[in-house]
């Protein structure tokens, strides 16, 4: 059994490459179901955020360069440099090691990060409902988890908020000096933007609106932050009223692009206009940055807002990787333990095939 991870993330590419690897939900299911008909392929998990797309694998025989070509033909892209260059390749220990770290916020753009912590949860989920998460699998899940519970419980790991919604409305506070009496515009009404709403709400500000490609799912969120739902087809209008907009839309395009802004800055002379996109595909064109009184924030610029906040949890980092490592050796023990009592029942002859 040769343990596997494979990935792309923040450390190894920006966001217009990681987008591209970027999997939704059904993508990830169809990626399981490639697995689990590999018979090369014993037990496998996905996890795809904002910031990484990684690939846990328990093989035969390690061959990572099978496993990165399912990826790539998922995604219709060629299996080459330099595309193929960004991603890296963890074995055994430092697979199982790379694991922990990820989900204990370690390895987050945002050192703590909590929001990693419930996307390894969910990643280990759908594998186990795709009937591909085995025995190894299972047990490193449990003590994964457990270690993530444990760093944020007992260590000052998430001091301060780590969130990517928390980032983003202190970028906004940093950017505009103040966000007191201001007016936003939220565009996602799912997790990360519900989040971020809730950020926002005690911040004083005189406006929140809310746009959601499905206004009847907004209209729960809108009500519990106060917030005035706004359509789609208004967005240059609320655009030309706010002063800053977060997106964090799932859209796989760009929902705003140069010339809707461009529209809404008219109507706005003199009047400055800041962007914060958190979402991953992009949904804000890179070039209304370029836009006069404009300013446009991506989610690799996000880590510059919670510098105050870094000196204290890299305090923690030791005590962190000090409970890594004494999970990791349990992993271990309990696998040997698998191992050598899967050994003796087939040498007692107790194993009975399905």
């Amino acid at each position: 059994m040769n343990i596997i991870a494979l990935g792309i993330n923040h450390k190894t590419a920006p966001v217009d490459i990681r987008e591209r690897f970027y999997l939704k939900p059904i993508e990830r299911e169809l990626l399981l179901n490639v697995f689990k008909n590999d018979p090369s392929i014993i037990e496998a998990f996905v996890l795809s955020t904002c910031n990484r797309t990684e690939i846990y694998v328990s093989m035969l025989e390690e061959d990572s360069e099978r496993i990165l070509s399912y990826l790539f033909r998922l995604k219709g892209l060629p299996l080459e440099p330099p595309l193929k260059d960004y991603f890296y390749i963890h074995s055994g220990l430092g697979a199982v090691q790379h694991l922990f770290s990820v989900a204990a916020g370690l390895d987050s753009l945002i050192i703590g990060e909590k929001q990693i912590f419930g996307q390894v949860k969910e990643a280990f989920e759908l594998s186990s409902k795709s009937g591909i998460l085995g025995k190894t699998f299972n047990v490193l899940s449990n003590l994964v988890l457990q270690a993530g519970k444990k760093v944020r419980s007992e260590t000052e790991i998430d001091f301060g908020g780590t969130s990517t919604s928390w980032a983003a409305v202190a970028t906004a506070q940093q950017a505009m000096g103040s966000i007191k009496d201001k007016s936003v515009l939220i565009i996602g009404a799912g997790k990360i933007g519900k989040l971020t709403g809730s950020h926002l709400k005690d911040k004083g500000l005189e406006k929140i609106y809310l746009m959601n490609r499905t206004p009847c799912k907004a209209v729960e969120v809108a009500q519990e932050l106060d917030a005035e739902i706004a359509n789609f087809w208004d967005l240059r209008e609320t655009l030309s009223k706010v002063d800053f907009c977060i997106c964090a839309s799932g859209a796989p395009h760009y929902i705003i692009d140069k010339i809707l802004v461009n529209e809404a800055m008219a109507n706005r002379p003199q009047k400055s206009l800041v962007f914060i996109d958190i979402s991953v595909p992009r949904n804000i064109d890179p070039q209304v940055g370029a836009i006069e009184n404009v300013k446009l924030f991506s989610i690799d610029d996000l880590d510059k807002a919670v510098a105050n906040n870094v000196d204290r949890r890299q305090h923690a980092v030791a005590e962190v990787s000090r409970i890594i490592e004494g999970k990791v050796r349990q992993f271990y023990s309990k696998l040997d333990k698998i191992n050598r009592f899967s050994s003796e029942t087939l040498k007692d002859g107790l194993y009975v095939a399905d």
